[in-house]
């Protein structure tokens, strides 16, 4: 019997970085699911028209994507994986155009914010700001822009027929953004190999009471690599706290979960999964070079303002 396609919900079209995440988890054999919103990613999976999601939690330059922290809370998905995948963004346009025709640029706002050593080199260039890189590289595919540039990844160049002109300019090498992976529970069980946990709860607002829970999972040998602090909607004063902690023995774990439900209220967990892997095997899977003392771009006269 052949196997199905996993249906996986991203936030954005096809070619965009939650999909190159998304192959990264699951391999390129999926159906990708293409939403407008984070919550439509939801929605689908909800609606049974999608059997996964992959959804963007953080990014280390632009820290965490907070209203996405609802989402988890208010679908109550369980998270059964995550990504971590290094941010390399390159500049393209339509086969045979110059540098020099070029007056726009245009991606999603983040994306420019990450650049902008390189637009410090060509200030002549206008910023356009879209909704999605992906979409930006499709926009110039189909409308055949001879005067635009889109800032995007290799897939999108791929998968529009546009020509890199320009590879790496994001400013900061080491940018990656963190994704989770949920589906729903029938689908969802807790891995023997588990070693990572999402957590949300809420603690009394009362001197010591967050200090008593973090002194508990020091206590036991549980790292907490992750800490969100986000209101209750309606309540003043009141706070739910989203962790993610690591662990070496389950046993640890275990009994950390029980201590802290003592001086905890409306305690969820988000989700336990194996963790991608740690800091320093990422930062060698980025296959970075030596920071150099100055950046070399595009080699063309500069024109005026």
């Amino acid at each position: 019997m052949k196997k199905e396609k996993p249906r996986v919900a991203i936030q954005g079209i096809r070619a965009s970085f939650h999909e190159e995440a998304a192959f990264k988890y699951f391999g390129e054999n999926i159906q990708t699911i293409e939403c407008n919103s984070f919550k439509q990613t939801f929605d689908a999976l909800e609606d049974n028209k999608a059997d996964y999601v992959v959804m963007a939690i953080e990014n280390s330059i632009a820290g965490s994507i907070l209203p996405n922290y609802s989402l988890l809370l208010n679908y109550n998905f369980p998270v059964i994986g995550e990504i971590y995948l290094p941010i390399q963004l390159h500049l393209m346009a339509l086969p045979g155009v110059a540098f020099e025709q070029v007056k726009y640029v245009t991606s999603h706002p983040i994306a420019i914010r990450q650049c902008v050593d390189f637009f410090d080199e060509y200030p002549h260039l206008k910023i356009v700001e879209s909704s999605d890189t992906a979409a930006c590289a499709k926009r110039i595919a189909e409308e055949k822009l001879t005067d635009t540039v889109a800032i995007a990844n290799t897939l999108a160049a791929k998968l529009y027929g546009l020509d890199i002109i320009e590879r790496r300019i994001e400013s900061n090498k080491k940018n990656f953004t963190r994704f989770l992976i949920l589906t729903t529970h029938e689908r969802a069980a807790r891995q023997s190999s588990a070693n990572k946990a999402s957590l949300c709860f809420q603690v009394s607002n009362q001197v010591g009471a967050l200090a008593k829970v973090l002194n508990i999972f020091a206590n036991q040998g549980v790292n907490m690599s992750k800490i969100q602090s986000m209101p209750v909607l309606g309540k003043r004063n009141e706070y739910n706290f989203y962790v993610d902690i690591e662990w070496e023995e389950n046993k640890h774990y275990d009994s950390a979960v029980k201590q802290i439900l003592k001086y905890t209220h409306n305690f969820n967990i988000l989700g336990e999964y194996k963790r991608h892997e740690d800091e320093s095997n990422l930062e060698k899977s980025l296959n970075i070079a030596p920071a150099k003392p100055e950046r070399k771009y595009i080699s063309i006269k500069k024109l005026a303002k």
